[in-house]
């Protein structure tokens, strides 16, 4: 910010070794320091940062197979608090195996009723002022589930945990409290198994507040399925005169999430 008397003053946490030089967490953001001056004090509020600069970005190269079995490679990128609390939960963490304990809880049980993770790693543990990065080999037999002679596929969301918020018990006193402004997106391509066809896919979903959005499509090319979304949290917080739009929104998400494509043998 400009102070008038001061010129321009960046907010940092000294006390936060994670939190890159510059940027303040959710807990801050939007809140009211002190400003402590040789002439006195001045209480000022502190910034809220754009949703871009705190999420997760997922991308997903996948195959399924006729059995139902998915396989592939999937890469997640942690910026801003996100990051952060990744690398507060592995602080301790000294075996390479313990550092994709995350993974397997974001998989299980909401994600993937069975899985098996094949190589995982992390990247840029150290260095906060870089994005934290998960990149792992994940095999989920029973993915689709065939009936007779078509497969039905069931999208199986990596990341059913992204909407939380805090949910004080008098909500008819309270305003909802997110952690923080963030933009999380998944991109996921599935190549179709051989023999098969879309028969039939979800409609795009598209939900606009003005304290949260959410959009998805799925579309087709060629013999692959490309699955996108988009969800971003604009405001720290949802007033009451909202609350039922969040829940609405809630609802939206978890919809989408169920959403299922249609395969078929293919025509010859």
């Amino acid at each position: 910010m400009t102070h008038p008397k001061l010129g321009k003053i960046l907010f940092f946490d000294p006390t936060d070794e994670l939190t890159p030089f510059g940027q303040l967490n959710g807990a801050l953001q939007a809140n009211y320091g002190l400003l402590v001056t040789p002439d006195g004090g001045d209480l000022v509020e502190l910034p809220k940062l754009p949703s871009a600069m705190n999420g997760i970005q997922r991308t997903a190269k996948l195959s399924l197979s006729a059995t139902g079995t998915v396989s592939g490679e999937v890469k997640e990128t942690r910026v801003g608090e996100r990051a952060w609390s990744q690398r507060w939960a592995l602080r301790t963490v000294m075996r390479d195996a313990d550092r994709i304990k995350p993974i397997e809880t974001l998989l299980s049980p909401h994600s993937l009723a069975t899985f098996q993770i094949t190589k995982a790693s992390v990247g840029n543990m150290q260095l906060t002022d870089q994005p934290f990065v998960y990149n792992y080999s994940v095999v989920a037999q029973n993915y689709a589930s065939r009936r007779e002679t078509c497969c039905w596929f069931a999208r199986g969301s990596l990341a059913t945990n992204r909407v939380t918020c805090w949910k004080p018990k008098s909500r008819e006193k309270y305003p909802v409290e997110f952690d923080g402004p963030s933009q999380d997106t998944d991109t996921f391509e599935i190549t179709l198994p051989a023999g098969y066809e879309v028969d039939d896919l979800p409609p795009p979903v598209n939900a606009e507040y003005s304290f949260a959005s959410y959009h998805s499509k799925t579309e087709v090319n060629g013999n692959t399925l490309r699955y996108t979304r988009t969800f971003e949290v604009k405001e720290l917080s949802v007033p009451l005169s909202k609350v039922e739009d969040l829940k609405k929104l809630y609802r939206i998400i978890a919809g989408d999430e169920r959403n299922t494509a249609v395969l078929k043998p293919a025509a010859h």
